[in-house]
């Protein structure tokens, strides 16, 4: 089994595939970009709850998927983040997903 990912790497990997600067990124999560290069490149990073808090829900994943804390893979985090955006969302907006969910699985032959 290849060895996973730092916590940097991570956050690199992550932001480059959303096509995001470290400008973007730093904007984004209120930090500066000297600050988010930091904790892609040092090991070990120092960052503050709500600073990882942050960066987690603009990558779209969860903080323990960037920590490494447990075998989550990618796709289980981002799961798990969109769910957590899903119940943010007012009722009606939720209905209308679950609509469309309901609508997707039987395309897909799903019951």
């Amino acid at each position: 089994m290849p060895p996973q990912p730092t916590f940097g790497k991570r956050i690199k990997e992550l932001r480059t595939a959303k096509k995001m600067t470290l400008d973007q990124l730093a904007d984004t999560v209120g930090s500066s970009k000297s600050y988010i290069w930091e904790l892609e490149n040092r090991d070990p990073p120092r960052p503050s709850a709500e600073k990882l808090s942050g960066i987690a829900k603009v990558l779209g994943v969860t903080v323990d998927y960037l920590l490494g804390t447990d075998q989550q893979t990618k796709a289980d985090a981002q799961d798990m983040a969109f769910f957590r955006e899903y119940t943010e969302l007012p009722l009606e907006t939720r209905e209308q997903l679950r609509d469309m969910a309901k609508i997707l699985s039987k395309k897909s032959g799903l019951k």
